[in-house]
This record gives structure tokens, C-alpha cells and sequence, in this order.
């Protein structure tokens, strides 16, 4: 962190440069191998007879509906992306689109307590998510998977190759990502003081609404820099995301992805490995995490985006998906 920025946080400035010097990760690639066909999950069933829910759900060992999308050929090799805080399966669409139409069968979840999935009071950590993620892919029966994980999603790609192995995975992206951690520490001091992610959570807790208003339409997509070209669509798709999850999901999401180590589950990173981040990224500052993680995932191919702000997927979408498919078919 600059002396500026670490001046800026100590001295208060405006919500907005606050989110804009600190906000966390936000908002979780095609696979290598052929993938075995899978039996897709039944979908839940609501009260009325007959009547099913729109989509596909998983229910998970503690009782949480979890809603995926299962895009392209079902025979085709398998992705699967995590998405970032507080958004939804939704942020990864322009990706998951364009490799679904290049041949690959793309699955992407609702984490725990945010979009469709169910809002869980407890279980708002990263070992849950990635024990969620394991269920799906279990439940599914996936092979040979490419795993990749913007913001958050990167976070929980990482615990769940800590957790669960790479025994159904080929290859792994990282994409805006989190790890390998956030907060400062004595083994981290390149990190953001734990007051910034308190406020965040206290901007949360005041209004939410706001607050997501604030952080899509200033650092998250970069649209506070001078001559930025602002979307009002991605603004408002952004809201809309955000308020679909859950308030105390999205809130106890915030301590999970900024105080959550990975740098133990990264050290279990032994298949080919894509790292993208963009060289501007206000949200979640490249030295800290991507190149952070370069260094322990020493075999991973590292891709910096110049003058990319932390939401690539919509900013930089056509080089992104260039990217993911030209690496799922290698």
C-alpha cells in the first residue's frame, strides 16, 4: 500500500475514496480434458404440486438450496465459476455465454446466501462455500474441470483445492482474485488495515443500497477515473445483484473474503494455473493478490490487464473470454 493510500484511510476521506482505496473482493475458464457426461441434479420443487423452480438447485448437507445455470453442450468439457461478492452467477454471463458457445458445458452457482441460493443465518465462511462447491460438483459428477474464480470466487476456488484436492480438477483460473490475503498482518504488511473492511461492513449495515450504488459506479468498474466511459447498466446490474443476497450473508461475506489466509491452500495448486488481474485494480490492488500468489503458485501463467479496474469480467470482457477460452484449450 502507498503512503497515500494508507494517509487516505487513516485520515477518513469520503465514503467513496474509502470504497475506492479498499473495498474487497467482489464479485469467481474451460477445461483441458473431455469431460464425462454428468446426470444433472433434480431441480427443488415448491409447495405446489407439479410446480418447479426456474433453473437447477442442489441441496447441500446442512439443508442450503444452492441455484446453478448448466450452459452448453452437457457432453462438452466442463467450467465452472465462482462468482465475487455480492454479486451472483449473473456477473459471470458474457464469460459463460462465449464458452458455452465454443463447445463447453459451463456451470456457475449462486453462492450461499446471495442471488436465488437460500440465506443461511450461520455458515457465511469460506470453508462453507468451498464444502458448497464440492457438493455441486459432486452432486453433478464433474470431471476433468476447469475451476476458475473472479474476487471472492477466487477465495473460495482456493479453499475448495485446499479442502477437497484436484482430483476433479484440470486446470484453475484467478481472476481479480482475493487471494492470497487481504487484511494486513504482521506476515502480511502489504495488506489494507482490518478498520477499512470494518467500515465496509458499518456501510453496510447504514445502507447497503448505497453502498453498492457507491462501490459500482466509482472503483469497482474504474468509473471514477478521469475520462472513464460509465456504463449505467453495469451500475445497475451491480445494485440489482448486490440486493438479491442476503443482508447478513453479504455482510459476514465481507470478514470471509478480506481475513481469509489461502496462502496454504495456493501451496496446493499442482495443475496448470491461469492468473488475470488489471494493473488498476482499486478493489483488490494487484501486488497484494495476484502477484502475491504468482509467487506461490510458482508454475501459473500471470496475465496483467494495464489500466484494467478490478471488474474485468464486463470492462474487459472480450479479451477475458479470449483469454479463458485460448487457456481451456490448450
Amino acid at each position: 500500500m502507498t503512503k497515500i493510500q494508507a494517509n487516505a484511510i487513516a485520515n477518513g476521506i469520503s465514503r467513496r475514496g474509502v470504497l475506492a482505496g479498499t473495498l474487497g473482493a467482489v464479485a469467481a475458464v474451460s477445461a483441458v480434458r473431455p469431460a464425462s457426461a454428468a446426470t444433472p441434479a433434480k431441480t427443488a420443487t415448491s409447495n405446489s404440486e407439479g410446480a418447479r423452480t426456474m433453473g437447477s438447485r442442489i441441496i447441500t448437507r446442512d439443508g442450503v438450496e444452492i441455484y446453478y445455470k448448466d450452459w452448453g453442450p452437457k457432453d462438452g468439457p466442463v467450467v465452472v465459476l465462482s462468482h465475487g461478492w455480492p454479486l451472483s452467477s449473473d456477473s459471470w454471463e458474457a464469460q459463460a455465454f462465449h464458452l458455452a458457445q465454443n463447445g463447453f458445458r459451463v456451470i456457475t452457482h449462486d453462492r450461499r446466501g446471495h442471488g436465488r441460493s437460500s440465506q443461511p443465518w450461520d455458515g457465511n465462511d469460506m470453508d462453507h462455500y468451498a464444502d458448497d462447491l464440492a457438493e455441486l460438483i459432486e452432486q453433478l459428477d464433474l470431471t476433468n474441470i476447469f475451476l476458475a474464480g473472479f474476487s471472492t470466487g477466487g477465495g473460495e476456488i482456493s479453499r475448495y483445492i485446499g479442502r477437497h484436492g484436484t482430483k476433479r480438477v484440470a486446470k484453475a483460473g484467478l481472476i481479480s482474485a482475493v487471494p492470497p490475503l487481504m487484511v494486513k498482518t504482521e506476515a502480511n504488511p502489504g495488506g489494507l488495515p482490518k478498520e477499512v473492511f470494518d467500515n465496509l461492513q458499518a456501510a453496510s449495515l447504514a445502507d447497503r443500497s448505497q453502498l453498492y450504488k457507491d462501490v459500482a459506479s466509482g472503483p469497482f468498474f474504474g468509473f471514477n477515473r478521469p475520462g472513464a466511459k460509465v456504463s449505467q447498466g453495469m451500475i445497475d446490474s451491480f445494485w440489482l445483484q448486490g440486493m438479491m443476497g442476503g443482508h447478513k450473508n453479504t455482510y459476514d461475506s465481507i470478514a470471509a473474503f478480506s481475513q481469509t489466509d489461502f496462502t496454504e491452500d495456493l501451496k496446493k495448486f499442482d495443475v496448470p494455473t491461469l492468473i488475470i488481474h488489471g494493473d488498476d485494480d482499486q478493489i483488490v490492488p494487484i501486488d497484494a493478490a495476484a502477484r502475491a500468489s504468482k509467487k506461490l503458485v510458482p508454475h501459473a501463467t500471470l496475465k496483467v490487464y494495464p489500466g484494467a479496474p478490478h471488474g474485468i469480467t464486463d470492462t474487459h470482457k472480450d479479451q477475458l473470454n479470449q483469454d479463458l477460452l485460448e487457456f481451456a484449450r490448450s
